[in-house]
């Protein structure tokens, strides 16, 4: 398919953007509510949202809750280290950087494409401290040094599932070791009832973490419908009380499972390891798809 773009009159009416990007197609939609906001998607689903005036509004649920990790780590306001794998539409690097001044940050995209098209239409703030680079998110952190960041960010998906390399117990070691002493790891997960998917990326942490968490909507824990899961993990003990009480008050309010509750969910389920690692399941249809 040829690159398509569409500008308006004189450059000033915002309309949607289409282009072909590495690992598919790309749509840049304008929100009809929000002067500067832009709704990312591709191949149909969503995958970012950002509103140029306004970093701090973040539209999508589970990019609040990866924040409510981000803003529960350290002290509040003062700069952190973070590595995000997964890049998009940069959300959560503009969130970090407005909320967080003078944070050093690295993103790491596999889709060069979708980082031009990001960069010539979103771009980032003159200043914010974010450096992007257009590679492997597993290869990346393999040569990443130790303890060189305070957070680690998995937003990976591949299409609608996190990929295979991007859920094993190699994988969860590189990120503790990339992680500083009191650091915290956050990723985006997808699952569904019976959460085979989800339940063995528990056991697969437990296995490299001391201390894991899971913030997700309780419809979502019951097994009513496939939906979002951010895990959170650390090697220190992890504020569950501040989570839960900024993951309760969103509009969509969440809950925070920790401790006995994590541990029956992980019931039986085994660590993955390298040569077994599957992605993650395929959403059913519509789940998050748009038009």
């Amino acid at each position: 398919m040829d690159e398509h773009e569409f500008e308006g009159e004189g450059g000033d009416e915002a309309i949607p953007v289409t282009r072909d990007v590495d690992h598919g197609t790309a749509k840049l939609m304008p929100d009809v509510d929000r002067a500067r906001a832009w709704l990312l998607t591709v191949d149909g689903a969503p995958q970012s949202y950002v509103d140029l005036d306004a970093p701090t509004h973040l539209e999508f649920e589970y990019a609040r809750r990866l924040a409510h990790v981000l803003d529960t780590t350290g002290e509040p306001g003062l700069p952190l280290d973070v590595l995000h794998l997964g890049g998009g539409a940069l959300t959560l690097p503009r969130y970090v950087a407005a909320t967080r001044p003078g944070s050093r940050q690295d993103v790491v995209e596999a889709d060069r494409a979708l980082l031009r098209l990001v960069a010539e239409h979103l771009p980032l703030a003159e200043g914010a401290g974010v450096t992007v680079h257009g590679a492997d998110a597993r290869a990346w952190l393999d040569r990443a040094p130790d303890d060189s960041a305070d957070v680690v960010v998995a937003d990976v998906f591949g299409g609608s599932r996190v990929p295979a390399h991007l859920t094993t117990v190699a994988y969860a070691r590189e990120a503790a070791r990339v992680l500083r002493p009191g650091g915290r790891y956050a990723a985006n997960l997808a699952d569904g009832a019976p959460f085979t998917f989800l339940r063995s990326q528990l056991a697969t942490f437990a296995e490299v973490f001391q201390e894991l968490a899971l913030i997700a909507e309780p419809s979502v824990l019951r097994g009513r419908r496939f939906g979002n899961a951010v895990l959170v993990a650390s090697q220190e003990p992890l504020d569950t009380a501040a989570l839960a009480r900024r993951a309760a008050s969103d509009a969509f309010p969440a809950r925070v499972e920790h401790g006995d509750g994590l541990r029956r969910l992980i019931g039986d389920a085994k660590p993955v390891h390298d040569e077994d690692a599957v992605a993650s399941p395929e959403p059913p249809g519509g789940a998050f798809s748009v038009g």
